[in-house]
C-alpha cells in the first residue's frame, strides 16, 4: 500500500500532503463503520468542496473578464458537479485506493460516481489542511484545468435544460417537463429523471440531486431529438425533390 500511495501521489502531482490526512481522505464511511467507527472523509469532503468552488470561481473570473455572471455560473456548473468530479477521479485512477466496506466493494463502489466525486473533494480538503490554499489550488488546477478549457468551448452543454427548452421552442415541440423519482434515505438519496417532450418520454438521468438528474436527462433528450431531426431532414428533402422532378425523368 505504501507503493500504491506513492503512485497516487504522483498522479496528484506529488502534493505536500501528510500520510495521515491522505489516508483519512480515502476512508469512506462504509469502511469506517465496519472497522469500529473510524473517522471518515466526510468532513474533508465538506472542506474540499468549498476550496474547489473558490479556486474554480476565481479562475473563471480572471480568465473570462468579458463574460456575464450567468455565463460564468454555467461554466462553473459544467466543471463542479458529481459527474465531472467522478471523471477526474477515473482519469487519475483514484477508485482502487478508496477504503470501502465489504458491502460497497461488492456493489462496485470503487467506480461509483458519488463515492469517486466525494473522495476527490476530500483529497482537495486534505491538501488544503496539510499545506495551505496555494498547494490545494495547484492540485485543483492540475485536475480541473482540462475540464475548464473544454467547458469554455461548449455551447449547448453548458446548460442542457435551457438548451433543450430552446430547441423545443424552435421546433414547436412544446415545453419539456421532467418526471423525477428518488430512492434511498434522506441523507443518501439518488434521483432519476426523464423528460416528456410532445407526449413522449426521452432521456434518462441519475444524480445526487434533482438538478443533476434533470441536466443529465436533458442532455440525453437533446441529443436524441437532434439526431431524429437530422435523420428526418434528408428524407423530407428527398420527398420534395421527387415531387418536383418531371414525370418519367
Amino acid at each position: 500500500m505504501t507503493q500504491s500511495y506513492e503512485d497516487l501521489r504522483a498522479a496528484l502531482g506529488d502534493p505536500d500532503l501528510g500520510p495521515e490526512l491522505l489516508e483519512l481522505a480515502l476512508t469512506h464511511r462504509s469502511y469506517a463503520y465496519e472497522n469500529g467507527g473510524l473517522p471518515t472523509n466526510e468532513r474533508l469532503e465538506f472542506l474540499g468542496d468549498s476550496v474547489l468552488g473558490v479556486v474554480i470561481t476565481e479562475t473563471l473570473y480572471v480568465t473570462h473578464p468579458d463574460l456575464s455572471e450567468g455565463r460564468l455560473a454555467k461554466l462553473r456548473a459544467a466543471v463542479v458537479n458529481a459527474r465531472a468530479l467522478a471523471e477526474v477521479a477515473r482519469t487519475i485512477g483514484l477508485g482502487p485506493y478508496i477504503r470501502l466496506g465489504k458491502g460497497e466493494e461488492s456493489t462496485g463502489g470503487h467506480d461509483k460516481a458519488s463515492i469517486l466525486a466525494d473522495t476527490v473533494e476530500a483529497v482537495i480538503g486534505a491538501t488544503y489542511l496539510s499545506s495551505g490554499f496555494e498547494s490545494a489550488g495547484r492540485l485543483v488546477h492540475l485536475l480541473f484545468d482540462p475540464l475548464l478549457d473544454a467547458a469554455a468551448a461548449l455551447g449547448a452543454g453548458l446548460d442542457w435544460k435551457t438548451s433543450l427548452q430552446e430547441f423545443c421552442a424552435e421546433h414547436d415541440l412544446g415545453v419539456p417537463s421532467y418526471v423525477i423519482e428518488d430512492e434511498g434515505p434522506d441523507h443518501m438519496k439518488t434521483f432519476t429523471a426523464q423528460v416528456r417532450v410532445a407526449d413522449r418520454m426521452h432521456g434518462h438521468g441519475v444524480g445526487r440531486s434533482k438538478k443533476e438528474a434533470e441536466q443529465q436527462a436533458a442532455e440525453s433528450a437533446y441529443q436524441t431529438l437532434l439526431e431524429e431531426l437530422t435523420v428526418a431532414a434528408p428524407a423530407v428533402d428527398d420527398a420534395v425533390a421527387g415531387e418536383a422532378s418531371p414525370a418519367g425523368a
